[in-house]
């Protein structure tokens, strides 16, 4: 009897996870700080979703590299109120200014890249806050071809609708 009983906590307690709403925002804007050198690092993330699983991210990094990426998310929910994971991919175009000895001038690099994602994203039930830590690796394919394993970050964005 407390097999059955068990079992039935289980997997009510799994429909449930499944059956909840796996988005408690709309469209959020913030800052998001990497710990590596990648070519979209520290940046500016708005991040929309498109329908209840799906969310689109574009990061705007400045500096030297100048870089603007976008990512496809699909996001889960946890078991708990507001936490999800996400996964995806998507691409980016970045400028490097580079110094050219031969011509004795500065040049800008063109380089374009793949990017995935693998994070955890909590969105604050009574203010409009969330926080996400992700790892983002990147593989540049034109301009420099290089892969850039270690590209955790982590990401505060003020929400903005349901």
């Amino acid at each position: 009897m407390k097999k059955i009983l068990f079992s039935l906590v289980v997997i009510s307690g799994l429909l449930f996870a499944n059956t909840s709403s796996a988005q408690d925002y709309k469209t959020a804007l913030g800052v998001r700080l990497s710990s590596s050198a990648a070519m979209v690092n520290n940046s500016i993330s708005l991040k929309h979703f498109l329908n209840e699983k799906a969310a689109v991210e574009a990061l705007f990094s400045f500096g030297d590299p100048l870089a603007l990426g976008a990512l496809l998310e699909i996001h889960k929910p946890l078991g708990t109120q507001g936490i999800q994971w996400y996964y995806g991919g998507g691409g980016y175009i970045g400028f490097v200014k580079t110094y050219n000895t031969t011509k004795q001038k500065d040049e800008t690099n063109t380089n374009f890249g793949a990017q995935g994602v693998l994070g955890l994203d909590y969105k604050f039930v009574n203010i409009p806050l969330n926080l996400s830590i992700d790892w983002k690796p990147e593989l540049n394919l034109i301009g420099d071809i290089n892969f850039e394993p270690a590209a955790v970050g982590f990401t505060a964005r003020f929400t903005f609708g349901k």
